[in-house]
């Protein structure tokens, strides 16, 4: 049960084109970080600054913005600060790495590594040799970390992946791979932390464990209010549509399989919030 500090939680409403939040092709919800804070924000792992290009090949749903912004939804900015200072007080300093995701970034994420330009990783961090694999077999090891472009919850920007760099050793750069927050890893304070403290300020783990779908995120922070309300409306419908008339590798096999992709990765997330 959440048992939010201060009434965080209380009385948030989904404000402005729903539709288009849910599938990443706005971002006038979005509250975007100012260039001081991206600086201390940003990854510097070369796989995770990939994830932040645009895609100019297909239809220009939001504005690109800057490979080093960060952006929330406007209305967790105080929750996520509160989680922040209270964060700060057990030693951990929590930064964003990333927050909201456009369609298009999302799309480029997609193509790339159903193409190879990206690696595909295990949840061992092994890479996924796809020379020899179907569509299908593609489609499946990407789903395991990255979501459907139109169906993540990035777009919505209430949900972020965290991480502390004070935790992190001289000269060490975040992969953000489940090693890292194990206990003996060097986010194993932090997961620790999240675990016993999110909940008070209205955050839970939608990716706690590997329920046949997405892969564990420890690092993963969803802001029940607002991710409840997204997840409600969300319309299989709508996502297909939006996928037919863009350019996505492996749009057949997508479309036909898009009602089990659903069911194992879009809505098999943890409710006991």
């Amino acid at each position: 049960m959440i048992t939010p500090k201060n009434n965080i939680i209380n009385n948030i409403t989904i404000v402005g084109d729903i539709d288009k939040q849910l599938l990443g092709l706005t971002d006038q919800h979005i509250h975007y970080l100012t260039k001081h804070s991206i600086g201390s924000e940003c990854l510097v792992n070369k796989n995770l600054a990939d994830k932040n290009l645009a895609n100019h090949n297909v239809m220009k749903p939001v504005q690109a913005s800057s490979m080093s912004t960060i952006g929330i939804h406007q209305q967790i900015n105080s929750a996520f600060k509160a989680l922040k200072r209270s964060a700060k007080t057990a030693g951990i300093e929590l930064k964003i790495a990333s927050g909201f995701r456009s369609f298009e970034r999302q799309l480029q994420i997609w193509n790339n590594k159903f193409t190879g330009r990206t690696t595909i990783k295990k949840s061992n961090g092994e890479t996924v040799d796809i020379s020899r694999l179907s569509d299908e077999k593609i489609i499946e090891a990407i789903l395991l970390y990255s979501a459907l472009p139109g169906a993540s919850r990035h777009h919505w920007g209430c949900d972020i992946d965290v991480y502390a760099p004070n935790l992190l050793a001289a000269g060490e750069s975040l992969q953000l791979e489940p090693w890292e927050y194990q206990q003996s890893g060097p986010m194993g304070k932090l997961s620790l932390w999240l675990t016993q403290h999110a909940a008070e300020f209205g955050f839970y783990l939608p990716y706690s464990c590997y329920r046949g779908g997405v892969a564990a995120e420890p690092w993963h922070l969803s802001f029940v209010p607002l991710a409840k309300q997204y997840q409600a409306i969300f319309n299989l419908q709508s996502l297909q549509e939006c996928l037919i008339n863009t350019d996505i590798a492996g749009k057949r096999v997508i479309i036909n399989n898009l009602t089990e992709i659903e069911k194992r990765y879009i809505n098999n997330v943890n409710t006991s919030e």
